[in-house]
């Protein structure tokens, strides 16, 4: 391992809170509308927003310009794909903030791009970090 565990820790926290503004601050009413259709273009534009923050994170940490775009790419499709299981699930048991597995399904969807980001770290100090 060449970083440090300082460096290790403190990317993980600028993506989970690069993860907090693009979840909870910077999402549109077309991101949040419709997310139970598989191809919606709010929910595109909504996981490109995540896919911009952590463009960020890793070229302060100096990433290659390969392995961000490979890393940005699949954090598009698995951010995509999380948001939509967790709508199609949502919709179809037609899910409401009063219900305890609303939040179920609201922590998972969080558990699951929390993971993502660790498995981004991982992945840049496997393959990256100098």
């Amino acid at each position: 391992m060449t970083a440090s565990i300082g460096a290790v820790f403190l990317m993980l926290c600028l993506l989970l809170i690069k993860h907090m503004f693009a979840d909870y601050y910077l999402q549109t009413p077309k991101m949040l509308s419709g997310r139970g259709e598989y191809f919606h273009l709010g929910r595109a534009q909504h996981a490109a927003v995540h896919v911009v923050g952590s463009i960020v994170v890793f070229l302060v940490f100096g990433a290659p310009l390969v392995f961000i775009l490979i890393v940005g790419a699949l954090e598009w499709f698995i951010h995509f794909n999380i948001d939509f299981i967790k709508a199609s699930y949502s919709d179809k048991k037609r899910l409401e903030p009063t219900q305890p597995a609303f939040w179920r399904a609201a922590g998972l969807d969080q558990l699951m791009h929390n993971l993502t980001y660790v498995a981004m770290v991982w992945a840049w100090v496997t393959f990256a970090a100098a």
